[in-house]
């Protein structure tokens, strides 16, 4: 790769995907910045020679397709793309309507997977790339009231890991990020959808849920100007990370993840050790 690399940043109308259009273009690259809703993402990140801003729902392959396309026909490549856009579709399983979990897997994960598909024959025509996707803590934890976004967020990081090796021998990287809380917009209620209560076990605990959510929106501690200049910088480097726990409280979760997974193994490994054949 040149010094300079085209990025392909998804859900670039607001949160992090701003920072991310904003630092990549700040750094001398050329940002194909796309949104469901084209206007929103020129306002956010604002006019720039080396920009192109696409409509984009991520949900449609076709469109992925199309994206790709107008990319390549305007910058000739594409370097690094980041699969940013994402929602929430918060709540407890049970209240959680079929509708509402399919939309959230729709979004989170088989978007990446749309556009990283439709990607994929370009960076492999090139033998370089980088596919950068925005996972979460909830890819590495599950917990109460987020069943919907942490399974669409382990299934990324599943489709994550095994991609790497996949596409190591083209050249292309590939680099999960976990933040913590970061000051997105994830929380708005453009981002975030609560279920109405509907099961009276679930009341009280979904309403001091919920009472928690909204009061950290603006409140987080990561600073995601910060990431997204974080991110810059890996992108850039020869090696970059398969894995990137962002934000003190992103390690504090991982570390705590490990330690309970050593635990777990530990507590059963002499029964787990003796289930082979006989003859084995």
């Amino acid at each position: 790769m040149t010094d300079k690399k085209v990025w392909f940043i998804t859900g670039a109308g607001r949160g992090l995907g701003v920072d991310l259009a904003k630092a990549a273009l700040a750094a001398g690259h050329a940002v194909v910045a796309t949104g469901r809703n084209a206007e929103r993402v020129s306002a956010a990140v604002g006019a720039h020679e080396d920009l192109q801003v696409l409509g984009l729902d991520v949900t449609d392959p076709a469109a992925a397709e199309s994206a790709v396309r107008a990319a390549v026909d305007r910058f000739g490549r594409i370097d690094v793309l980041v699969n940013n856009a994402g929602n929430y579709y918060a709540g407890f399983f049970e209240e959680i309507s079929p509708e509402d979990f399919r939309a959230q897997v729709e979004t989170n994960l088989f978007g990446p997977l749309n556009l990283t598909r439709a990607a994929l024959p370009v960076l492999r025509a090139q033998r370089s790339g980088l596919v950068v996707t925005i996972s979460s803590t909830a890819g590495l934890a599950g917990g109460e009231f987020m069943t919907a976004y942490a399974a669409s967020k382990f299934a990324v990081e599943g489709w994550m890991e095994s991609l790497a090796p996949e596409v190591a021998p083209f050249g292309i990287r590939t680099m999960l990020v976990e933040p913590g809380f970061f000051r997105t917009e994830l929380l708005t209620p453009e981002s975030t959808s609560y279920p109405a209560t509907s099961i009276d076990d679930y009341a009280e605990r979904s309403q001091q849920t919920i009472e928690f959510f909204t009061s950290m929106d603006g409140r987080q501690g990561g600073d995601p100007a910060k990431l997204a200049d974080a991110l810059v910088e890996l992108a850039g480097q020869a090696e970059p990370p398969l894995r990137f726990v962002a934000g003190a409280d992103a390690v504090e979760t991982a570390d705590h993840k490990a330690d309970l997974l050593h635990a777990q193994t530990d507590a059963y490994r002499e029964l787990s050790s003796s289930l082979a054949h006989a003859d084995a």
